[in-house]
Order: structure tokens, then sequence, then C-alpha cells
């Protein structure tokens, strides 16, 4: 496992392993470490607590003297194997490098001027720092806001193309001139091209598409990822983004699933084992400067510790297609599979072929600092109705299978215990099944729209009747088949506790300020040509709210002028299906151009959305859970 601190919910992102692992710094930080390597023994001073994410990311080994700190309490406390040190002893030590794990050069000769050992050169990160136009608050190198950034799946072959779509929506937190800095690499690892893209607009819309970055750039095929890092921002340091992935020619695919989670973590869930007929490939792509050693990550059926190594040297940034049949030829649809990462790599996708058709969707971040919360049983449902809700919806049962497959997302959980909701598009109550308390290796699928008997939504949620746990975190996999065309899409998402005015724990939670979230920004593309861009709305309650939603809905430009607007009132646990071409007409959309998008707001209550593409004509869609900022 690599030794990274990333993400933490608590406490949120470390800067610090952004400013490391950028690409730009990363070929620095190796510079600088064979450097100090050839000194001998260094001594560290770790002011920011970074010690052991910057050692475990070194391409070479470093002899450690010590390391030290100024915070009293940490004295004494491990790190990265050794005892932390206090500072004011620093002068005691005999070594000749001390690297202060600071990025500026001034401040640490300042704070060490009496404390460096007589024999000893300091040593900084102000080496490894990013180029100063490159950062969107210059006087605070590790703001957040300066790393924002993130990898996407990205592939042109003669088979299939991508596209990132987003929109400058840091303009609206007061950002004056942002721009792209881009770098794609290649199935190998290597780079194939860095360029940058300037967003000046407002609400600019953002498409970088593989087809035409290829024929820009003179580029062979590639399957690998594009590193992201928008500079010049404001309010948001995570770059979100929808991706599109569509076959070529006679190739029917078509997947839209939203962005990576520029987080790696040490384990993902929700890996689908692979039904009759079906090829399941995890894209595993390395999201660091330095090499992955064979065996060091694996895949496991849910809920049993046989680990199966891949067993694959990967060089920085390479992409590797792993067949999960080759790894688990025991397992099929609807067990499921563990990836354990060990921090090497973002959320992965995976990409199923049956009948020669794909779909792409992705994995979800199997969390660590969760352990089951007896407490969630016990929520006063005066406050909190039915409590945390899944929502996710159910198309017409005639032509589509909703299939609906609870997934463990913490690496505590031994059990779920689950039950389905079902409404129509007014609100009104279809049905309700208690799918059980579930193992952690369970195999139980359902079809909902067979409860259902009519299309609308549904929501997991949980059900004690039989025992169990609960933390907060429950997640689904939702698969939808085309019964006509064979075509299948499939999204994966968890649990919040949706418009109430009393707070549990961070929920119900909201895209900007704290809880509760009782508001709504989401984003949809509208596109003007097939295959034609689609969501669908609910409104979900878990005790009761507003009698119908207040819901506006902006047609975008390009160019980020609001085009049209629009005004939907969705009833209480009811949903809608949003259809751009419907809604503003082909007029419209056609003004609003390539890249036009709507924005769907609400101010009185939150609602939950999926996005995806159709094209009646060869049966295809896609559909993924929507992003808001």
């Amino acid at each position: 496992m690599l030794g990274i601190r990333t993400f933490d919910p608590r406490s949120g992102g470390n800067t610090a392993y952004k400013a490391l692992t950028h690409p730009l710094a990363a070929q620095k930080l190796a510079g600088l470490a064979h450097q100090l390597a050839s000194v001998g023994p260094v001594a560290l001073y770790d002011p920011h607590g970074m010690a052991d994410t910057l050692l475990a990311l070194l391409p070479c080994p470093l002899t450690v003297a010590g390391i030290y700190t100024h915070d009293t309490l940490r004295v004494g406390h491990d790190c990265a194997g050794h005892v932390l040190q206090p500072v004011a002893d620093l002068d005691q030590s005999t070594v000749r490098a001390v690297w202060a794990l600071d990025f500026s050069q001034i401040a640490m000769g300042s704070r060490l001027s009496t404390l460096l050992p007589r024999t000893a050169t300091l040593y900084t990160l102000e080496p490894v720092r990013l180029p100063a136009h490159m950062l969107s608050v210059g006087h605070a190198y590790l703001d957040r806001l300066n790393f924002a950034t993130n990898l996407a799946f990205f592939r042109e072959s003669a088979d299939f193309s991508t596209r990132l779509v987003t929109a400058n929506y840091w303009a609206r937190y007061g950002a004056q001139a942002v721009r792209l800095w881009l770098r794609l690499f290649d199935a190998n690892g290597q780079v194939l091209h860095t360029w940058e893209q300037d967003m000046p607009g407002e609400g600019q819309a953002i498409i970088i598409d593989s087809a035409e970055i290829r024929q820009c750039f003179d580029l062979p095929h590639f399957t690998g990822q594009l590193f992201i890092h928008a500079q010049g921002v404001a309010g948001h340091d995570v770059v979100k983004y929808a991706l599109e992935t569509r076959g070529k020619g006679d190739n029917t695919s078509l997947s839209v699933t939203h962005d990576a989670n520029a987080w790696p973590a040490n384990r993902y869930a929700n890996l689908p084992a692979p039904a009759g007929g079906e090829d399941v490939v995890l894209w595993v792509q390395n999201s660091h400067a330095l090499p992955i050693p064979a065996g060091s990550m694996h895949l496991n059926r849910m809920g049993h510790d046989t680990l199966v190594p891949i067993e694959r040297d990967l060089a920085p940034y390479q992409t590797l297609a792993v067949h999960v049949r080759d790894m688990l030829p025991g397992l099929t649809w609807p067990e499921q599979i563990e990836f354990r990462a060990g921090g090497h790599v973002v959320r992965p996708r995976y990409e199923v072929t049956r009948s020669g058709r794909t779909r792409i969707a992705h994995l979800n971040v199997q969390r660590a600092d969760l352990r089951p919360d007896p407490h969630i049983e016990k929520l006063d449902p005066r406050f909190f109705g039915r409590g945390y809700l899944l929502p996710f919806p159910v198309p017409d049962p005639a032509r589509y299978r909703t299939l609906l497959l609870p997934s463990p997302m913490a690496e505590g959980l031994s059990t779920l215990p689950v039950r389905v909701d079902s409404f129509d598009t007014e609100g009104r109550g279809t049905g309700s099944h208690f799918v059980g308390c579930l193992a952690r290796d369970h195999a139980t699928v359902m079809d909902v729209g067979e409860l259902a008997g009519q299309g609308g939504h549904a929501e997991l949620l949980y059900d004690f009747r039989d025992g169990g746990s609960a933390d907060g975190w429950l997640h689904a996999l939702i698969r939808y088949e085309d019964r006509k065309s064979g075509h299948v899409a499939e999204t994966s998402f968890g649990s919040h506790i949706f418009n109430t005015v009393m707070t549990y724990r961070g929920e119900p939670q909201s895209y900007a300020g704290s809880p509760p979230g009782l508001s709504t920004r989401l984003f949809l593309t509208a596109a003007c040509t097939e295959p034609y861009s689609f969501c669908t709305l609910i409104y979900p309650v878990s005790n009761r709210w507003h009698r119908v939603s207040d819901t506006s809905l902006h047609l975008h430009g390009a160019n980020g002028e609001v085009i049209a607007r629009e005004k939907i009132a969705i009833p209480m646990s009811g949903s809608r299906l949003i259809q751009p071409e419907r809604i503003f007409g082909q007029a419209a959309l056609q003004r609003a151009g390539v890249g036009g998008y709507v924005i769907i707001r609400d101010t009185t209550c939150r609602l939950f959305g999926y996005h995806g593409r159709h094209d009646e004509g060869e049966g295809r869609f896609s559909l993924d859970h929507m992003f808001g900022f």
C-alpha cells in the first residue's frame, strides 16, 4: 500500500499531496530527491505534516536521520517509522542536509537560521513549486485553489471517441481568467502532448474532444489519461465534468459518466462480475510518476479475503486493461468484486462488452474511516422520517428492466439491512419491498420495475426489521436493460438525507455552504444533435417538505449566455423526465450551439438527477447521476 494521505471526509483533501503529485512538480521532486540521496543521511523538518506522504512519493530511497516538528503535541508520535523529535533539538544533529518540507526557502531559512547544524545545508521544497503564473492564489502556495486538478480516462481509437464536457462554473465565484493546463498520457504513460486552453467567459462551455485533439496535434490513436489543471479559479477546487464515450461507425456503444474524483483510495467497490457473454475490463490507470510493482494491487470477491494480485508492473501514468474473468474465473453476475488499489489510482472506470456493445461506468471509493453507527436506527422520525435515501429512476418497465444491486461501500461494513420504496411521477407510492438484511458477500439483485409496475423512481433505504447495522454510506449499482435493443447502461451512487431542516452528521448535504442543503444547482448537457440529452429529475423527501418544487431550467449557450428559461414543478416524492429539445425547442438548442447546457436551479429544496443520452434510432442510451457546482 502506498503510504500517502489524500482525502479524509472529516478534514477534506490534503493539498500537499496534490502539490507533490502534479506532473510538473513530480518531475522536479524526482531531481531533488536524487540530489539529496547523494548527500547522505538527511534530517527532515515537517511543519505541515506531510513527511509520510512525501517519502512515499520519492522515486529513490532516502536515508532519514530523524524527523522534526515544532508541534509539542506531536513530539514522540510516530511518523513514517520515526519518532518525531522537537525542532528545538535540530542543532544537535550531525547531518549534512536538512530538508524543510515547506515551499518557501526564505521562510524556512529565517525560521531555522539558529537551529541548523554547522555542517548542514538547508533544502526546501521551493524547487518543486509550480510557476507563479499557474497559481490561482499567489500568496499562499498550499491554498486548495492552486491545485484544482483531476484525471480523466481518455481514448481515441479506431472504435471509440471520448469527449469531456463541463462549463466555467468558477466565474460565478468571481474568477476572471480561467484557463486549463492539460497533459495527455498514452497507454504506456508517455506524454503525448501538453497544452493550455483559455476559458475567459463566465459560464463558457468547456469541451475537450479526443478526435479534435488527435487531429489538432497530429497524434496517433491513444487509450490513456488526461491530466487537467484549472488555473485562475475561485470558490471551487474540484474539476467536475461529464465524460462521453461513443462508438464509431457501426459500433453503437454509448456511455456518459461523471468526473473521476481526484483523490486516490486504498479500496474501491461495486465492480460487477461478468454475466454470461460479457467481458468486464477494469481500466487501471497509474495516477503517479512512480512505477507500481507487480502484486501491489489485488482483486477479490466482495466479502472474501482471498486476494488475486495483478501481476504486472505499471510504469508511471500507464494504463492497463485488466480482464476480470481472467483473474476471477469463478465469479458471475450478480456477485461483486472489490479492487484493492493501494492508493495508486484515482477512482477507475470499468467497461462491459456484450453483443458488440460496450458500456462504461465507474467504481466508488470504499471508505476506511466509517464504522457502523447505532444512532441511525434510532433517528427521530419526527425530524428525519425515512432517513437516508438513495433515489434512482425507474423507466417504463414495459421497455426497460431496472436491476438494483446494493453494494457495501465501507471496509468495516458486514451487513446491509435494506428495503426499496417506489413512486410514480406524481409522488404516489407504488410499492415497497424488504430486500433483507444482506451479508457483505451477498449476490442479491432485484428487478425494481416489477415492484413499481410503471415509470417513476424508487429509493433504497435502511430497514432494521431483521437486525443489521448501518453507516450512512448506503450505495448500490443500478443496471438498466433495454428489452428492445439489448443496450445496457448502469450507474452507482450513495444515500443522503433529503430535505429536512434538522441535521445529522452533515446531512442533508449541500453543494455549497453548510447543511442543511436545501437547494439545487445541477449541470445537464443540451445536445442539439443525436444522441439527445435527457435527465430524470427526482424530488426525494426523507420526511415532508414543500408540496411541489419551484424549479427553474436555464438554457445556456456555449458562450455562457442564457438563451431561455422555463419553470417546472415536481410533486414531493415525484420525478420528471427533462428533455431539453422538448422543453426549449430545436430552435433554441440550435442557438445554444455545440456545448450548450442546462443549469437546473431550485432554492427551495434539494433535487437529485440522473443525466444521459438517448438515440432511439439505434436503441442506445446512457445514464449516470448528475453533478452540481
